[in-house]
């Protein structure tokens, strides 16, 4: 398996840990549980942040910049 799609999975995974942790954050009953998941959830989005910073680096993760035409069309479609 090459570097790259190590990196794809190691992205992919720890959106899905965030997404857990964020629900965890949600629905906790307690402040106690609350801060916990929060905690954890802050720590797996800096690891995303890194992640996708060292693939952008590398030239593994492409952006585009979004078209101004496009965005006015998709602001318009969801202010009617």
């Amino acid at each position: 398996m090459e570097d790259k799609e190590l990196m794809e999975n190691e992205l992919l995974n720890i959106k899905g840990v965030c997404d857990l942790y964020l629900h965890g954050t949600i629905e906790a009953t307690t402040a106690e549980v609350h801060n916990a998941f929060k905690e954890a959830l802050n720590t797996s989005l800096d690891i995303q942040n890194k992640i996708y910073n060292l693939m952008a680096e590398k030239g593994w993760y492409k952006t585009e910049i979004a078209d101004q035409a496009k965005i006015s069309t998709v602001k318009q479609n969801f202010n009617n």
